[in-house]
């Protein structure tokens, strides 16, 4: 469809009134991304045609003194190269070759004004021709700019002579200069929009991997080559024809998927944010089906596309020899001792074809090679990966040369870049282990994991051979002492990454990547034994995490479970560093500091039973009668207060330092002359808050504490309660630093007035927190789809019934849950926080009024109901 030129008096209104029911009729249809790239053209097209007839019918364009000083309008940018999307600016040049004349203000008038009318945002610039090329000359933005100019109409020689103006005087001239400022452009815009071949909401255009960087390797190839469309990336051999192919395919998905963002907002939009990607999803026509959402799979496909963009600009700027360092090295050529590879550009390369259908091996070998060099494949090396994938059949997978040369590959220190993702990225990876490909760009569409599952599991082992090695990952010395003293490294390396192979199958991914790993290992020709130790990694992978973060790590019988389940200290090493590793790549809310010292500390607990035996501790009797002596001889005395440890729950004493004992003691001492007693202590290594309050009991205490730090925009991150027999509750809080640490002592002493006035009755908890802005939380902005639910467990501990509470983050959670608790009539004596995929998990450890474990199935469904109840009305199980 396009617009039929016609004269008119008004031609102006005429012509953009067909446009606008054009670009209605156009982008409101149901397009594939194979039509894009005709779309966008077209939409371009019809736009050259509403600046040329307007053109031909101007009434200004006759007073401007054409012939002396003719001019042309040039497309730019986007709309330059006919990638007009339907809300995408439309950038235009008025190019005078002499000067431009007083009458152009009302040519702009005539011509621009219907269009923002339009609501269609133009940017134009007028200026002489020697006004462009000394702009061009010190501004690259413009150069860029120009060097996508396309002629729409007007005097075509100006257009001509002003391409071949900035060819000569400034492209030949400057060439390495300007690619030089392309590509530290290029950085700093990665540094700002991240790396969109992972990211949940990534940006189109200006991420890594998205559509800038397309335009990057056009520019640059362009001053190179001097291209004239893209289709000369193929011409100049920059690409394969394959590979050409495929950028068209990735280029048309990416537009297609941007054409329907801004048709969803209504507005140029470049980033995919939650709240729009399922109806983007469902209007590409993908649905929910085989476990998997429309959305992850439209993100998997959208990846893969962008993946494949940022690889091809990768291994084109490698080839020019641009390095990590951002200078331009020296081509060069070495050959090196394995025969059949040699060095070209730094980048590792086959002989030739041949090579590899002589000896198929040299497939993976090239693999190990990269990791040993510490050099790349070259892009001729992995055209020749992918080309010759198919040779890699049963007896192949079988082949004892070629799992030692992939051990290797796990084995050897991690370069700057990863070798294991070269493998993913020409497919071999996939064609060695066929179960991989399951995995393979599979979006997991929470907020919790940042990357897709392939992506993650090749982050992990690229993790794990990092620790102790580089100061950048949040690893600690434990940590790389454990690693460096394994014998069995390849172990570890290889349930790190088939940890999550499992993900997408029926029932739990743990087990069935157990499954799936022992048929993998064994066609790989691997020992039973082996065999059996990585499926019990990988089985268990989360057990370490789960347990150390939703149970009360103090209990001793937590820790004797798990050791049970572990069984020997080797084990529990590599499980520790899987679990480390695993919750690094995972991303920043799988692992900080408060998790790492809670795992840390669980790991060290169950270390010492399995090394020392489970009945290598002294008795609970002993131990509290040491610690009484010590707290008496530290000055208590044996006097009238001398009684008051006797007073102290045997749990608070077993698990509480003496030092802490004495402290507490001194906040009872000051409490007879207060309500109660607030003490803040900072902990720097692990940025969090112990708050410590003594107060005399009653029911709901802590539900009320833990609204008033709500209230305050504080995050609960683990409660201890502590009742003594006198009555007394010691209740420990440990919190994230408030928000805007400049004022924290304000803050404070706005909590301390806050828990004041609740105790006295004189502030509603409920209606203040309705009231009161929440600052500083956690990311909202992607809600969990997964129902609410609440789990009672009466088997993990002897003494206590454990309350697990599944749900999406919201302000007040700990409190209404707390609150529901309290009014049940049960008593709360550890809660925790923790994750799950997308949701928080608040786990209560409670009991009764006559200290008992509540397992009347009546009495457990109640608390199921109350507890649902105070959740936000959602789907509850």
């Amino acid at each position: 469809m396009t617009i039929i030129k016609q004269k008119t008096e008004s031609c102006s209104s005429t012509f953009s009134e067909i446009l606008s029911d054009y670009r209605a009729s156009l982008f409101r249809t149901s397009l594939s991304s194979e039509e894009t790239l005709d779309v966008l053209k077209e939409h371009a097209v019809n736009i050259d045609n509403y600046f040329q007839s307007c053109f031909e019918s101007s009434s200004i364009g006759p007073k401007m003194d054409f012939i002396k000083n003719p001019y042309a309008i040039i497309a730019l940018g986007g709309y330059g190269r006919s990638e007009q999307c339907v809300y995408s600016d439309v950038d235009l040049l008025f190019l005078f070759q002499k000067h431009v004349p007083p009458a152009t203000d009302q040519l702009i008038r005539e011509i621009i004004y219907p269009l923002w009318d339009l609501k269609i945002e133009v940017g134009y610039a007028t200026r002489s021709l020697d006004e462009c090329i000394f702009m061009a000359k010190s501004d690259y933005e413009i150069l860029t700019s120009l060097r996508d100019a396309r002629f729409i109409c007007g005097i075509s020689s100006v257009f001509t002579k002003l391409r071949d103006l900035v060819h000569r005087k400034i492209v030949k001239r400057n060439a390495k200069k300007i690619m030089n400022w392309l590509l530290e452009r290029n950085i700093e815009r990665h540094k700002d929009f991240g790396d969109s071949t992972f990211l949940l909401q990534p940006n189109l255009k200006e991420g890594k991997g998205g559509l800038r960087d397309y335009h990057t390797l056009r520019w640059i190839a362009g001053i190179k080559y001097d291209l004239q469309q893209t289709r000369d990336l193929e011409f100049q051999g920059v690409m394969s024809h394959l590979e050409y192919n495929e950028l068209m395919a990735a280029l048309s998905f990416i537009w297609n998927v941007r054409n329907k963002l801004h048709l969803h907002t209504n507005r140029k939009c470049d980033q995919l944010y939650f709240e729009y990607q399922r109806p983007v999803a469902e209007s590409m026509g993908f649905t929910d089906e085989n476990g998997q959402s429309a959305v992850e799979k439209f993100l998997g496909e959208l990846h893969a596309h962008m993946a494949f963009i940022k690889n091809q600009l990768q291994l084109f700027l490698y080839e020019f020899g641009y390095g990590k360092k951002g200078k331009w090295r020296q081509s060069m050529k070495k050959i090196s001792e394995t025969p059949g590879i040699h060095l070209v550009k730094e980048r590792l390369n086959f002989d030739s074809p041949e090579t590899i259908l002589h000896n198929p091996e040299m497939l993976v070998k090239i693999f190990e090679v990269s990791a040993r060099q510490k050099m790349p494949l070259s892009r001729e090396a992995e055209r020749l990966v992918r080309e010759f994938n198919y040779l890699v059949d049963a007896s192949f997978r079988s082949s004892l040369l070629v799992r030692n040369l992939f051990e290797q590959v796990l084995l050897l220190p991690a370069p700057m870049f990863n070798v294991l993702e070269q493998m993913l990225n020409t497919g071999f990876l996939s064609s060695l282990i066929p179960e991989f490909k399951y995995i393979v760009n599979r979006i997991q569409y929470d907020a919790y994991h940042l990357y897709p599952v392939d992506r993650h599991s090749l982050r992990t082992v690229y993790t794990l051979k990092m620790l102790g090695e580089s100061d950048d990952l949040e690893s600690d010395e434990l940590c790389a002492r454990l690693y460096k003293g394994l014998k069995r490294k390849k172990i570890l390396l290889l349930a790190a990454l088939l940890h999550d192979i499992g993900k997408g199958q029926d029932g739990g991914h743990s087990h069935a990547g157990a499954e799936i790993s022992s048929a993998v290992l064994k066609r790989m020709g691997y020992s039973l034994r082996e065999i059996d130790l990585v499926a019990f990694l990988i089985e268990h992978h989360l057990l370490l995490i789960q347990t150390a973060t939703r149970r009360d790590i103090n209990d001793e019988e937590t820790a004797i479970a798990c050791a049970r389940k572990i069984r020997d200290g080797r084990r529990l090493r590599m499980l520790y560093l899987l679990t480390v590793a695993d919750s690094i790549a995972t991303g920043p809310k799988a692992w900080n500091s408060w998790t790492a010292s809670l795992l840390r500390d669980f790991f060290l607990k169950v270390l010492g039973i399995l090394e020392k035996g489970e009945l290598a501790t002294t008795s609970v009797v002993n131990r509290i009668e040491k610690k009484r002596k010590a707290v008496i001889n530290a000055g208590l005395g044996e006097g009238e207060d001398g009684h008051l440890f006797d007073k102290m729950s045997p749990r608070y004493v077993l698990y509480t330092e003496v030092r802490d004992i004495l402290t507490h003691i001194g906040f009872y001492k000051r409490l007879s002359s207060n309500p109660f007693v607030l003490n803040v202590a900072h902990d720097s290594t692990l940025n969090s808050r112990t708050v410590t309050i003594c107060s005399k009991d009653h029911p709901g205490l802590v539900s009320e504490i833990a609204g008033v730090f709500t209230l305050n925009n504080i995050n609960i991150l683990d409660v201890k309660v502590n009742t003594w027999k006198n009555g007394i509750a010691l209740d420990i809080f440990t919190v994230e630093p408030p928000p805007e640490q400049l004022f924290e002592d304000e803050r404070w002493q706005r909590v301390e007035k806050n828990i004041a006035a609740v105790l006295a009755g004189e502030l509603d908890l409920q209606s203040e927190m309705l009231n009161t802005p929440v600052i500083g939380k956690r990311d909202e902005s992607h809600i969990s789809r997964r129902p609410n639910r609440v789990v009672i467990d009466n088997d993990g501990s002897s003494f206590f019934t454990i309350i697990e509470v599944f749900s999406h983050d919201f302000k007040g959670l700990l409190y209404k849950v707390a609150d529901a608790i309290s009014r049940l009539g049960l008593n709360i004596t550890v809660a925790k926080i923790a994750t799950e995929i997308d949701q928080v998990v608040d786990v209560f450890y409670v009991r009764d009024e006559n200290e008992a474990k509540i397992d009347d199935p009546g009495a457990v469904e109640q608390i199921k109901k109350e507890i649902l109840a105070v959740l936000p009305a959602r789907m509850n199980r």
